[in-house]
């Protein structure tokens, strides 16, 4: 049976107004009146009806979250600091997982409209997606352009780049090559790579650029795709511009006897909570993910509190080395 706000209100012996009161925070209400309806609706399992809140012209404390896959060690934990965020703030998200589809992701643009979110946060890979500055909602975005309205909320990924292949350089290497994904001009992972090959333009030294397609999605494509590279290319140190491939790379060398980092150097980068428990001898670039989901959350609140203040386009955070035994 579907509990109504009348019966929230017999059980905390109070009318059906002072509970509408206590769930839309209206009026002065006693500390024991608000601890008393809430007590009932918890009982209960009321849970107020955020499309009325909407109709009312409320904020209906819901968030969409719209992000690639949390499969991924990185998004996972960045969902979960931004949900954890929202939450200890009286907000409940809903969560899209886009694939990296585009007309997936248009679905739950448009989904999220009309289920009234208060606002979205962005972390698709998906370009020339529209809708995102058609559905007038406050919206930001995590590391990639979105809309000339859409503040972007990143790291300095071309410094992060630049700083794995020093890394690597200063600990001997000369022939370092690049393992990357994207190379449209906007991703993360391009930034990464003029990170890369303006130190070995500083440094006179030639760039090995080594492109796995996004399409290239099993692991076992990627993993045969490196195995080929270590066997044929004459490399010393290998910047992958993202962890989970560095892993990839460093269980290759394992399998082909090629001793780390004696042989070969491998730096990779992201530096999730996953990779620094379970494979602590990486070295990576750590991307910073609690201040990330901070500046997520804040500035999409303050578009939600005042819609016409004007806010930076771009938010550059910096990143950090951690040393690992890879290197």
């Amino acid at each position: 049976m579907v509990v109504k706000l009348t019966d929230v209100a017999k059980k905390a012996g109070v009318s059906p107004t002072t509970v509408s009161r206590v769930i839309n925070n209206y009026g002065s209400l006693s500390k024991k009146t608000i601890d008393k309806v809430n007590r009932a609706m918890k009982e209960l399992n009321y849970q107020p009806n955020s499309l009325a809140r909407s109709l009312q012209g409320k904020n209906t404390q819901l968030i969409g979250l719209i992000f690639p896959t949390v499969a991924n060690p990185f998004f996972g934990e960045l969902v979960e600091r931004i949900e954890q965020k929202l939450f200890d703030l009286g907000y409940r998200v809903i969560l899209c997982d886009s694939a990296n589809n585009k007309e997936k992701e248009r679905h739950y643009i448009n989904m999220l409209a009309a289920n009234k979110v208060d606002g979205i946060i962005a972390g698709a890979h998906n370009l020339g997606i529209t809708e995102y500055e058609d559905v007038e909602l406050p919206i930001v975005s995590f590391d990639r352009f979105l809309g000339n309205t859409i503040p972007i909320i990143g790291s300095d990924n071309f410094q992060g780049g630049y700083l794995a292949t020093e890394t690597l350089y200063v600990r001997g290497a000369r022939k370092i090559a690049i393992l990357t994904g994207s190379h449209e001009s906007n991703s993360p992972t391009n930034f990464r790579l003029n990170g890369y090959l303006n130190f070995l333009e500083e440094h006179e030294l030639t760039p090995k650029i080594f492109h796995i397609q996004t399409t290239a999605r099993s692991t076992t494509l990627k993993n045969l795709e490196i195995k080929h590279i270590l066997e044929t290319e004459d490399i010393d140190s290998l910047f992958c511009t993202d962890d989970l491939t560095a892993i990839l790379a460093y269980n290759q060398c394992q399998q082909l006897k090629i001793n780390v980092p004696e042989q070969l150097k491998i730096i990779g980068y992201d530096g999730t909570k996953f990779v620094q428990n379970y494979f602590p001898q990486l070295s990576t670039i750590a991307q910073p993910m609690a201040d990330y989901a901070d500046i997520l959350v804040d500035l999409l609140l303050q578009r939600i509190q005042n819609p016409e203040k004007k806010l930076e386009k771009n938010y550059l955070l910096p990143v950090k080395l951690i040393q690992g035994q890879t290197t």
